[in-house]
């Protein structure tokens, strides 16, 4: 088995089925055709069909770009498999066009041979010049790698919903289900689950809800009497871990975590935050939870937000804000305070294309530097990353449960592509995840408010507990007392100690793991987004009988204590991620090892293909 175009020529009557092990697919067309909506259902259906799903939803920056303009074209990728993935693929087997400019804009991305469905009756002379065509390119021999079939969807769209008596406008906004449903026959896809999201979408819009299921089945039923296709394929179930699942975005999971880690903390969580993309979702999600003591706070700005954290904190909830990289900028000199103050609280960074405003709605991880050193002062802040969206629900409860155990601010790193990704997520049982122990000072015999315990963290005390009164704030303080202290010797001793306690955490986050040999030829290295192209790479160049192994990692400040003798262990090191080498230069600078770089700074995800040749490249078998 194998993907729609690796496999062998395809050949047979109109309903043979060919069965795939995996199939990457993407819907592209304008912003307001509905891309993400069909792309969520596809997503969605084969989750509960038991596929092993991942998505890579890609929107342009402007909430309405000009319609019909490449700037404008909104795309969204799911590859969907019978074996566990890690990525939502490369380039891919079929792509739904909508218009000249979604075709423009992907068509790089279709494989030779591949699937492109396009809708005829949106290249217009007018559509084609917003494309900026000089010709048609249905009518050219551009296309000619590709297997076309030409479907006029807004017509057969129009023509299907005619009866909900809709205006033309309304009718053509189901042209996304006309697609959605031929996609489903072309895939063997049930319309069940489709079909009972549009009954509880559109429950009181009776006509709306009659023209999307009518446009659905007319494509699915297109596929089905057209004889257009001469195959139609099949991707099985996955053989996936027994439990139950849900399909959920990084987002969602992150989101999810910090509530958990409020629960098994027996803590109200805190969120504040200022709306910022890619990163809102987190308080989208977590404004619904209101029943499980969550509460969101939606400040004026992204200082105002964080300081608000820190209060939160200090009045012992679990304090969390998240942003993207221009607001951590802003917000870097509130989390200095709460380094000083040393009270626990969360800072995730759904990391975007930079600098300023930059690219909003594409991922990079160009904000490493910036969560490590980017403060002034010297003020250490531990820093990890998440590797999928599903991974993000426990980075979420792992950096809960640091920061209340050290009494630091925690940076969790996220990105773009991991937030808005999607993958089933096996929910576990709540029995199996460890509580989080907090503990407040109430003592007030023995309380000295920077005493510090075993591992080097301060008491964290409520304020207004009797006798407990403490002095809090930017200012330097004296060890033990807290009493402001400009004395030099206390603050080199309280430098000190506050890097120590950052540094101590490398007890709780154990050692570096390997994929593949513990030593040889060639280490790939990763952290944070780039988990699954690296880890999918690295797997099928050993299926190659290539010697490459791979290290990807979760914490960042501190490292693990072994990472220094796992680097040396082998001949060349390549570090893969997106910005222009900065886990690079951190490895390089602490280790003194002679770290390599694969680095992409384009807005999109690393291929696996592109970290293949790379690696191929250092073992000396490519050109």
């Amino acid at each position: 088995m194998s993907s729609a175009t690796a496999g062998p020529p395809v050949t047979g009557h109109p309903h043979d089925t060919q069965e795939l092990e995996y199939a990457a697919i993407r819907f592209a067309g304008d912003s307001g055709d509905g891309m993400q909506l069909a792309g969520t259902q596809f997503t969605n259906t084969s989750a509960v069909f038991g596929n092993d799903v991942s998505t890579l939803p890609d929107f342009p920056a402007e909430i309405r770009a000009p319609a019909g303009t490449v700037a404008g074209v909104s795309g969204f990728q799911i590859n969907f498999s019978s074996r566990d993935i890690h990525t939502p693929g490369d380039r891919v087997d079929a792509l739904i066009s909508m218009n000249p400019a979604a075709l423009k804009a992907n068509q790089r991305d279709l494989l030779d041979g591949g699937i492109l469905i396009v809708n005829t009756d949106e290249f217009s002379p007018q559509n084609l010049t917003k494309a900026k065509y000089d010709h048609n390119p249905l009518e050219s021999e551009e296309l000619k790698r590709f297997r076309v079939y030409k479907v006029p969807i807004t017509k057969h769209t129009l023509e299907a919903v005619k009866e909900t008596g809709l205006t033309v406008k309304e009718a053509e906004r189901c042209k996304n289900f006309y697609a959605l449903g031929l996609i489903y026959w072309l895939y063997d896809r049930p319309l069940d689950t489709t079909l009972a999201w549009i009954d509880l979408k559109f429950k009181d819009k009776g006509p709306v809800a009659d023209a999307n299921r009518l446009a659905l089945r007319a494509g699915f039923n297109f596929g089905e009497t057209a004889e257009l296709f001469p195959v139609r394929y099949k991707v099985a179930r996955a053989k996936l871990a027994t439990g139950k699942y849900k399909n959920l975005t990084g987002n969602q999971a992150t989101a999810l975590g910090f509530i958990t880690a409020a629960q098994k903390a027996g803590k109200p969580l805190f969120y504040g935050s200022y709306p910022i993309t890619p990163a809102s979702d987190i308080l989208h999600e977590l404004s619904q939870h209101k029943n499980f003591n969550v509460r969101t706070f939606q400040a004026e700005d992204e200082i105002a937000a964080m300081c608000a954290v820190v209060g939160a904190a200090f009045t012992g909830n679990i304090a969390v804000t998240g942003t993207s990289g221009p607001g951590v900028a802003l917000k870097q000199e509130a989390i200095g305070l709460a380094v000083m103050t040393e009270l626990p609280c969360v800072i995730v960074n759904v990391q975007r294309g930079g600098p300023s405003t930059g690219l909003p709605t594409k991922t990079e991880q160009a904000d490493l530097l910036q969560a490590v050193i980017g403060r002034n002062g010297e003020c250490p802040v531990p820093v990890l990353a998440a590797q999928s969206p599903s991974d993000c629900f426990w980075a979420a409860i792992e950096s809960v449960r640091i920061a209340t155990k050290y009494m630091t601010p925690v940076m969790l790193l996220t990105d773009g592509y991991l937030g808005n990704g999607a993958e089933p997520w096996r929910i576990p049982e709540a029995s199996d995840i460890p509580r989080i122990e907090i503990k407040h000072a109430t003592d007030a015999a023995s309380f000295k408010p920077y005493l510090r315990d075993e591992h080097g963290s301060r008491p964290w005390a409520i304020p207004g507990t009797l006798n407990l009164q403490h002095r809090i704030g930017g200012l330097e303080k004296e060890d033990i007392t807290g009493n402001v202290c400009y004395d030099p010797d206390n603050h080199q001793k309280m430098i000190n100690l506050r890097a120590q306690k950052v540094a101590n955490i490398v007890n709780d986050i154990g050692l570096q793991e390997v994929f593949g040999d513990h030593n040889g030829e060639l280490l790939l290295v990763s952290w944070g987004g780039t988990f699954g192209a690296v880890r999918t790479a690295c797997e099928r160049l050993r299926e190659s009988g290539h010697a490459v192994s791979h290290m990807h990692m979760r914490w960042i400040h501190p490292m693990p204590k072994n990472v220094r003798e796992v680097l040396k262990r082998y001949r060349k090191v390549v570090c893969c991620e997106l910005n222009l080498g900065q886990l690079q230069m951190l490895l390089r600078s602490r280790y003194l090892v002679d770290v390599q770089g694969m680095h992409k700074v384009q807005g999109r995800p690393f291929i696996i293909n592109e970290i293949i040749e790379k690696a191929e490249e250092y073992l000396g078998v490519r050109p």
